[in-house]
């Protein structure tokens, strides 16, 4: 099924001078004359298992990474994630495209990938705003929205709060009030994705060639709000059980879509755990009225756990910051340390795994000398 009808500029798309530098600098070794046909920009806006969609000024087509890209990746994150854009080459002869380069990305969302292997996922790449979803429903959850705005602020785009299904409760507005609490300057809109006025706070946020990325739990109405920027019920969409507000991943992929009147949009599956990848600044980040009030505490390193003179724990005691807010504060910088110790041995491990291959090598080029 095609993703989009119309024909698209690269401007359409989110190119920009930056990208086209880059563009350059990825074909100069694949085209030193700079005249071998079927090279052009392209952008990922479908990832399928070892093939991927991708949209260019040409048009719409499939395409594969090329085998010297596969050989190159060091990880996951090394291949081509929705939103990025890429070096393409189309055959003269036809069938898929091929992948050569990915180009360097100006942000990206990034969680650790689910399972037991610390790597990480790319959910989606060259992103200006980041739309974390939230329902206003039984699962409304301000702790899980800390951590997605930790997540957010470390993507380098700017996140954006949509707290959705505020039809569905009285007080929406003071829902509104304790999240702009704990995510303090950042934008939070109560909204209804079955409302046009609602809606339009969210396109504000959208342009020819900008990009936003939806990202929430299964159930918050991502694809709603999506079908409503679209104009159409181009996504599916099911309702949550009753019993705890939670939905089904109703979108499987993520999938970029170009939003009539501008702007682009990444929808994303709903996400059962999101967890922490490089994300040292932004936990301070997200809990800049802690970092603030630290300031204070008698030690340069306190860690607000007992310590003598901790001001954040006086400032619990005296009723100033809530205590969830510090016990959330202290998980995710606990989890963060486990995260970056995780990475520290998979470092060393990839360091002895190359090792391991150049003494290899060493060892062959030895004997075929002593052969002579």
């Amino acid at each position: 099924m095609s993703l989009h009808v119309d024909p698209l500029t690269l401007d359409d798309l989110g190119w920009n001078a930056h990208f086209a530098a880059a563009f350059d600098a990825a074909r100069a070794p694949l085209d030193p004359a700079g005249d071998k046909p079927g090279l052009e920009p392209a952008r990922v806006a479908l990832e399928h298992t070892h093939i991927y969609r991708v949209l260019s000024a040409s048009g719409e087509r499939l395409a594969r990474v090329a085998g010297r890209l596969r050989h190159a990746a060091t990880g996951r994150a090394d291949f081509p994630a929705v939103g990025d854009w890429v070096l393409l080459e189309t055959p003269a002869g036809g069938g898929d495209a091929r992948i050569h380069a990915v180009l360097p990305r100006v942000s990206r969302f990034s969680r650790r990938a689910a399972g037991d292997v610390t790597e990480e996922q790319v959910v989606a790449a060259n992103i200006d705003v980041v739309f974390l979803v939230s329902g206003l429903d039984g699962d409304f959850n301000p702790r899980r929205i800390e951590r997605y705005l930790v997540t957010a602020w470390e993507s380098g785009a700017s996140p954006v709060i949509l707290l959705n299904k505020a039809d569905l409760v009285e007080d929406a507005e003071a829902m509104v009030r304790e999240v702009e609490d704990l995510a303090q300057g950042v934008p939070v809109h109560a909204i209804s994705a079955t409302r046009h006025d609602a809606m339009d706070r969210v396109r504000a946020y959208l342009a020819r060639g900008r990009t936003a990325a939806l990202l929430g739990m299964s159930g918050v109405g991502k694809s709603s709000i999506a079908n409503a920027l679209l104009g159409e019920a181009r996504l599916r969409t099911h309702d949550v059980r009753e019993s705890d507000s939670r939905g089904r991943h109703t979108t499987t992929g993520r999938q970029l879509l170009v939003v009539p009147g501008g702007g682009i949009l990444i929808d994303t599956p709903g996400m059962r755990e999101l967890q922490l990848w490089d994300v040292a600044e932004p936990v301070a980040g997200a809990f800049a009225d802690i970092e603030s009030i630290a300031e204070g505490c008698r030690f340069r390193d306190c860690r607000h756990a007992g310590e003598p003179g901790c001001a954040v724990v006086a400032a619990v005691a005296a009723g100033l910051l809530p205590e969830a807010r510090l016990e959330s504060y202290r998980k995710l910088q606990h989890e963060q340390e486990y995260q970056a110790q995780k990475q520290d041995e998979r470092g060393r491990l990839e360091t002895k795994r190359i090792g391991k291959i150049g003494a290899k090598a060493m060892r062959q080029v030895t004997r075929e000398k002593d052969r002579r």
